[in-house]
């Protein structure tokens, strides 16, 4: 059941309880709307919706390398933004159709369709400019807020029923056709007005951050031909996003003032496309797709379509083969991260333990922001049993990154690794706590107790951490019979 169905069925109903807005209602465009929806509560909303997607959607991406990349662009567009204090966070979504959509707070899911379909870094730029457009001008503010008196429970379930009509608009419309249809058929897709906003400030956003603004119009451009030609997945996007001629000529129209200037593609992004791609059907499936590839020389960048290849290879296990690829890339002159965490994981792999670690170690020197290298080294060294070592990395590194979920999951399979019941289930804890599950957290605190293997001081941290959990637990139950 595709991720609009599963979020429909929980929350549509409550949803259509409220009542629809009317034009006169909203703001005027450009207004930030701080006095309907605070930034803190629509920040809460979208964190809420994240949880959801994380802790029970299985079209949920948990690759690192992909979303690594994306806040890697992402980042750089938001960063020449107007972002009112949001921040942002942007993830895959395992869905070939081609789909972006942002949620409240800043959340950016990004379809592995839509990012296999751009041909060029600059049209995925566009449509996350776009995206990023919608949250900074408070437009997903607007369609969730309905009245001052409306309840935190209420908005929540207003996010997840657009967020679920955006991410399929054909679901969500069949739902709602069977139901109390007005009070929010008429908030499932950005009206004209917002998207001609985001789209002004979208091609802002894209000059500023160095991309080929024509990206955002070539793109849109496909899509409406794909829709015309073989009416395909392209809809899913341009349903929830109503694309007019006027609002492609208004873009060529701003393009004309830009001077044109060729914008390479970077290396992640074509590597990112070829994990996707090679991460589809069967090993063997995919090895057929990238030699045929190679071999009817059918590819925009060879570095990358070997990288395919070799990833392919890993999957089915061919570890000389896929380190073969991996060193024809390398000797084209290609550096990336992506490429050594493979290297690394190949020799793992074929049991060259110190090596392989050797290779995570030089590459997190040479590129030290980089995420999918941590946790692919934290998660190398709880697999060949290093516990202590893989402990102490967690450790590190939650001191630059306190919240990131990755690190203490990494911090509690070391405990259990180690034998430390206590700490394993305390480090659990921070875990469901992260991701919204406040009763789940306390449920770990209280085994934590029950281990016996913990110390006076670590103790009293568990039963300190406890008692504030369960405080926390109570707010949220009242906030809910509010």
């Amino acid at each position: 059941m595709p991720l609009a169905q599963r979020l429909l069925a929980g929350f549509l109903a409550c949803a259509l309880t409220l009542q629809p807005l009317r034009a006169d209602d909203l703001p005027e465009l450009g207004d930030v709307a701080s006095n309907e929806l605070s930034l803190s509560a629509e920040k809460k909303i979208g964190r809420q919706i994240m949880h959801e997607i994380r802790w029970r959607e299985p079209s949920y991406l948990d690759d690192s390398d992909v979303e690594s990349y994306l806040n890697q662009l992402g980042g750089r567009l938001t960063a020449v933004s107007n972002d009112p204090g949001m921040g942002f966070f942007f993830f895959p979504i395992n869905d070939p159709s081609i789909n972006a959509f942002a949620m409240p707070g800043g959340y950016i899911g990004v379809h592995t369709g839509l990012i296999i379909s751009a041909q060029m870094e600059s049209e995925l730029a566009g449509v996350l400019a776009h995206e990023i457009s919608h949250v900074t001008q408070r437009h997903i503010a607007r369609q969730v807020f309905q009245s001052k008196q409306t309840s935190m429970a209420a908005m929540l379930a207003m996010g997840l029923a657009l967020l679920a009509a955006r991410s399929n608009s054909q679901v969500a419309g069949a739902a709602i056709a069977t139901t109390q249809a007005g009070a929010i058929s008429a908030q499932l897709a950005f009206s004209r007005d917002f998207e001609r906003e985001s789209d002004r400030h979208g091609f802002e956003i894209m000059r500023k951050a160095g991309f080929d603004v024509r990206g955002m119009s070539i793109f849109f451009s496909r899509l409406q031909q794909a829709v015309r030609l073989y009416e395909n997945n392209a809809t899913a996007y341009l349903r929830t996003h109503p694309l007019t001629g006027e609002r492609l000529t208004d873009m060529q129209n701003r393009e004309q003032s830009v001077a044109y200037r060729q914008v390479p593609d970077s290396v992640d992004f074509q590597l990112v496309r070829a994990k996707l791609r090679a991460m589809q059907g069967t090993p063997d499936e995919a090895l057929r797709d990238f030699n045929g590839l190679l071999r009817d020389k059918k590819f925009s960048s060879e570095p990358a379509t070997r990288y395919g290849l070799a990833y392919a290879f890993y999957r089915g296990r061919d570890w000389a083969a896929a380190e073969r690829e991996v060193q024809a890339v390398r000797a084209m002159q290609i550096s990336a991260p992506m490429l050594e965490r493979l290297l690394a994981d190949i020799r793992i792999a074929r049991g060259e333990v110190s090596g392989g670690l050797r290779t995570y170690r030089d590459a997190m020197v040479r590129f030290p922001l980089n995420q999918g290298l941590l946790y692919g080294y934290g998660g190398a060294l709880i697999g060949v049993q290093r516990f202590d070592d893989s402990l102490r990395f967690a450790e590190t590194q939650l001191q630059n990154y306190p919240e990131d979920v990755r690190f203490h999951k990494m911090r509690a399979e070391s405990y259990a690794g180690l034998g430390r019941k206590a700490q394993q289930h305390q480090a659990l804890a921070e875990v469901f706590a992260l991701q919204g599950q406040t009763a789940g957290a306390v449920e770990q605190l209280e085994l934590a107790q029950k281990a016996g293997d913990a110390n006076f001081y670590e103790m009293s941290a568990i039963d300190a951490r406890l008692r504030e959990l369960k405080r926390r637990q109570l707010e949220e139950l009242k906030e809910k019979r509010n």
